[in-house]
C-alpha cells in the first residue's frame, strides 16, 4: 500500500475513533435495551423521573407555604398536628448550631397569645427548612399531611409523565415488581400516585420508602431497601435524575440510569458517560421475563 494510502486510511480511522469518543461522551458506552437483563425489581424516584420537577416546584411547594399556617390554625387541637408540632421542634433542637434554624418554643399555656408564638415559629421553622431544600422527616410528615386535604379535595392532582404507566404495566406483564423511592414521606408517594392524572394508580406499586429507610445520596439506605424486598441489589435497577443519588445505589450492587425530562437539572458529559441515560420509560420496555431470559442464555450455551 503507497504512503499517501496509508496516511489516508490512518486518518479515517482517527476520525472514527474520534466520533466514536464523541458519541461516547454525549451518551455514555451503554447498551439500554439490555439494562433490564437479569432485574427482577425496578426502583423509582418521583421528582424529574416519573413526575415533572415543575409538579413539585410549582405545585406542591407553594402550597404549603401559602396554607401552612391556616393549617395549623384549622388543626392546632388535633393529635396529628401536635405530632407534627413535636417533630419539628425536635429537630429544631438537632439543628440549634445550623446557621438561621428557627428554634419552636414550648407550649406550655393553651392561651391565645402562647399559641399565636409558637405557631408563628412553626411556620418560621417550616418555610426555614423549605427554602434550604432539606429533606427532614418531620419536615415531610408535615408537607405530607397537608397535601392529604388538597388531594382528597382535588385542588391537586398527582401528575405522572404519559410514558410511565405503560411501562410499569410492562414491567409487571413480565414478573417484574416495581418500588417507589422519595425523600417526600410515604404518605405523600401514596397521595401522588393515588390521585393522578392516570387515575389510581397505587395498585402497581409493591411498596414504597422514603428517608425514614435513609437518605438517597447514602448507600446504607439502597441496602436496606435490598434487604426489605428480599433482592439481591444485582438484580434491582434504580431510575433517578440525580447523579448523587445514583452513585450511592449503584455503590450498594444495584444498576442505576438516569432520567433526562424538562425542567431537570442538566447532566455533564462526565455524568452521560459514567452511567446510562433515558428520555423515557418507553426506552425500557421489555416483553421478555427475567426467568425466561435465564433460560435462553442456559438453552444458548
Amino acid at each position: 500500500m503507497s504512503n499517501r494510502r496509508l496516511k489516508n486510511t490512518r486518518h479515517r480511522s482517527e476520525r472514527t475513533a474520534a466520533g466514536t469518543e464523541n458519541k461516547r461522551s454525549a451518551g455514555g458506552p451503554h447498551n439500554i435495551s439490555g439494562l433490564l437483563d437479569g432485574v427482577t425489581v425496578v426502583l423509582l424516584d418521583i421528582e424529574g423521573t416519573t413526575t415533572p420537577i415543575t409538579f413539585v416546584k410549582d405545585e406542591l411547594f407553594p402550597y404549603v407555604r401559602s396554607h401552612v399556617k391556616q393549617h395549623l390554625e384549622k388543626h392546632w387541637q388535633e393529635e396529628e398536628c401536635q405530632q407534627d408540632i413535636a417533630a419539628l421542634k425536635k429537630q429544631a433542637e438537632e439543628d440549634k448550631e445550623t446557621d438561621g434554624v428557627v428554634l419552636i418554643p414550648e407550649c406550655i399555656t393553651d392561651d391565645d397569645e402562647t399559641r399565636q408564638k409558637v405557631l408563628s415559629a412553626v411556620v418560621d421553622n417550616v418555610l426555614w427548612n423549605m427554602d434550604a431544600d432539606r429533606k427532614v422527616t418531620a419536615l415531610k410528615q408535615l408537607q405530607g399531611h397537608m397535601w392529604r386535604t388538597a388531594y382528597q379535595t382535588g385542588k391537586i392532582k398527582g401528575e405522572v409523565y404519559p410514558d410511565v404507566v405503560p411501562a410499569i404495566r410492562g414491567w409487571l406483564e413480565t414478573g417484574r415488581q416495581v418500588y417507589i423511592y422519595s425523600s417526600g414521606s410515604v404518605e405523600a408517594q401514596k397521595l401522588l400516585f393515588g390521585f393522578s392524572t392516570e387515575g389510581d394508580l397505587l395498585e402497581l406499586f409493591s411498596g414504597h420508602f422514603d428517608s425514614t429507610t435513609g437518605l438517597k445520596v447514602e448507600t446504607e439506605s439502597y441496602r436496606r431497601i435490598a434487604t426489605a424486598v428480599g433482592c439481591d441489589p444485582a438484580n434491582i435497577l434504580f431510575l433517578t435524575d440525580v447523579v448523587r443519588e445514583a452513585k450511592p445505589s449503584r455503590e450498594a450492587g444495584m444498576k442505576a440510569c438516569l432520567t433526562v425530562r424538562p425542567g431537570n437539572a442538566p447532566l455533564t458529559e462526565e455524568d452521560m458517560a459514567e452511567f446510562p441515560v433515558i428520555k423515557s420509560f418507553s426506552e425500557l420496555a421489555s416483553d421478555v421475563s427475567p426467568s425466561k431470559k435465564r433460560s435462553r442464555g442456559k438453552a444458548a450455551t
